[in-house]
């Protein structure tokens, strides 16, 4: 069972893993360096343990531990236990759902382990936002998604916020980083594939239309900013549009992949 070590010093040393959270820069460098991530708020830290990720400590105020005590009971890691205004000096925001974990991070699958069964999959490119990325995998999961594939450049699936958005889904759906970003989308086509790339170029098909039929299909997704790279919306083997009223040039990309996952889940 977990300690309970109860804490009053906000700077204490074992608190390292929980420090400023609100800058982006220096907890990706550290949760890098250090191989760890966070998990915020009840369910998401149940659904981590759950999921066989180790936890490093946890970080509660001791109005969680009842609620979490069967969780604690399965970790030998510590649990810190400080009140909500100590917390929220120590990670720098109201962490109003009163409970963090850290957690290992594990090495990725191999693209090929995470295709081997897959019939339905998300592609991201250059997907910066850490809120769209937890969304996205939210929507994959919800639709029957089987995997997501990030381009290098996307934002990190298990920052806090990504995980949080997500509630957790980046743990269950199975995610790699793809080796390389040129023909990327050629090697989904030679390995059974049908790309589908989301955007508004001219020729582009209604979506209904696009994935019609298809068996297995990898929905292709782009940045928040200027979408698709030339080379993606290209490459792909087609091209989708969600139809829109006049006036309303796009969806933020979460909601497109919101409704381009139901649509292709209906194919």
């Amino acid at each position: 069972m977990a300690e309970l070590i109860e804490v009053d010093d906000p700077d204490d040393p074992r608190l390292g893993d929980y420090r400023d959270l609100r800058d982006v820069q220096l907890r990706t460098h550290l949760e890098a360096e250090h191989g760890l991530f966070l998990a915020e708020g009840e369910k998401v830290v149940r659904r981590a343990v759950e999921a066989g990720f180790t936890p490093r400590s946890f970080l509660m105020a001791p109005r969680w531990l009842d609620g979490l005590s069967d969780v604690l009971a399965t970790s030998d890691a510590p649990c810190f236990v400080l009140d909500e205004r100590l917390a929220e000096r120590v990670t720098g925001f109201h962490v109003h759902r009163g409970a963090l974990a850290s957690l290992e991070r594990r090495p990725l699958p191999t693209l090929d382990e995470v295709l081997a069964d897959a019939r339905q999959v998300l592609v991201l490119e250059d997907v910066v936002d850490h809120t769209n990325v937890g969304a996205i995998f939210r929507c994959g999961a919800a639709f029957g998604f089987d995997a997501v594939l990030l381009a290098p450049r996307c934002a990190d699936p298990l920052y806090r916020r990504s995980v949080k958005v997500g509630m957790g889904a980046v743990f269950t759906l199975p995610w790699t980083r793809l080796p390389e970003w040129y023909d990327a989308l050629p090697d989904l086509a030679a390995r059974g594939f049908t790309t589908v790339a989301l955007t508004l170029a001219e020729d582009a098909a209604a979506v209904e239309e696009a994935v019609a039929g298809l068996g297995r299909v990898a929905l292709v997704l782009g940045s928040e900013g200027h979408g698709l790279s030339a080379r993606w919306e290209q490459s792909a083997d087609r091209r989708a549009t969600i139809a829109m009223e006049p006036g309303i040039d796009s969806l933020n990309v979460a909601a497109a992949t919101a409704v381009a996952c139901y649509v292709t889940a209906r194919r």
